[in-house]
């Protein structure tokens, strides 16, 4: 299943217009798309708000991360403050995964910002958590903090943009959508030796754990005639046929 390194900002001192920070709205966000992360196997490891954008970077290049993804909002230039509103979905040029990673960001926000016009993927090689991770990288500005409407928007919506979020997630890494369940006890049940737990819920997805029959495992979610199961610190998928919920 994918992991991705979470970074929403630290940047305590960009104010919004209608109260709040850049850093707690952004962690806000996070907290809301823990969840959906959860309820659909996307694995997460989480920068701090004591850390700083160059300590996130070392945070994420430390592990082996399918994407990095940075949670902002903007700030228009003194000459226009409170004036611009969109979102930009920043990825770096010759990385193909982040570019995907961002269009497709980018074009589920259209449907949930009440201006769709003013959202677009845009590469970029000046932002440092873009150009410096070695996992592909998404940067998301999430409309302007000093415009009322679109500090407004984040405020009033953070569960709406975080299911957003997860959504571009699961169809970037191919896997369903699912939303939080509360996890169950459950036991193998297998007349031979093991139950394979794969990446996907399809036989043909590479295997990543084999659970005995008797394994205890915890049902995380369910898709068609599969489960999303946790078993000895893997998340994965299994057919729901030879489990046994307790």
């Amino acid at each position: 299943m994918p992991i991705i390194y979470l970074s929403p900002s630290t940047q305590e001192n960009n104010l919004y217009v209608n109260g709040g920070t850049e850093e707690e709205w952004m962690n806000r966000l996070a907290d809301a798309m823990v969840p959906y992360l959860d309820a659909s196997g996307i694995q997460y490891v989480r920068n701090t708000p004591d850390m700083t954008a160059a300590s996130s970077i070392r945070a994420s290049n430390a592990g082996n991360y399918d994407l990095h993804l940075a949670l902002h909002s903007n700030a228009s230039a003194p000459a226009n403050y409170g004036q611009t509103r969109g979102i930009i979905v920043f990825y770096y040029p010759t990385s193909t995964r982040g570019r995907r990673a961002a269009e497709i960001m980018a074009d589920n926000l259209k449907a949930i910002y009440p201006l769709p016009n003013n959202v677009r993927a845009q590469s970029t090689t000046s932002i440092g958590e873009v150009r410096q991770p070695r996992a592909p990288s998404v940067f998301l500005e999430l409309g302007y903090h000093d415009n009322p409407d679109d500090a407004a928007w984040v405020q009033n919506n953070l569960d709406r943009i975080a299911q957003n979020l997860v959504l571009s997630l699961t169809e970037y890494f191919n896997i369903p959508f699912l939303y939080p369940q509360a996890p169950r006890p459950a036991v193998v049940d297998v007349n031979w030796g093991y139950l394979n737990i794969r990446s996907r819920p399809n036989t043909s997805a590479p295997i990543i754990a084999r659970a005995y029959d008797g394994a205890r495992l915890t049902v995380i979610n369910q898709w068609q005639n599969w489960y999303l199961v946790s078993f000895d610190g893997v998340v994965g998928y299994a057919s729901s046929d030879f489990i046994t919920l307790l």
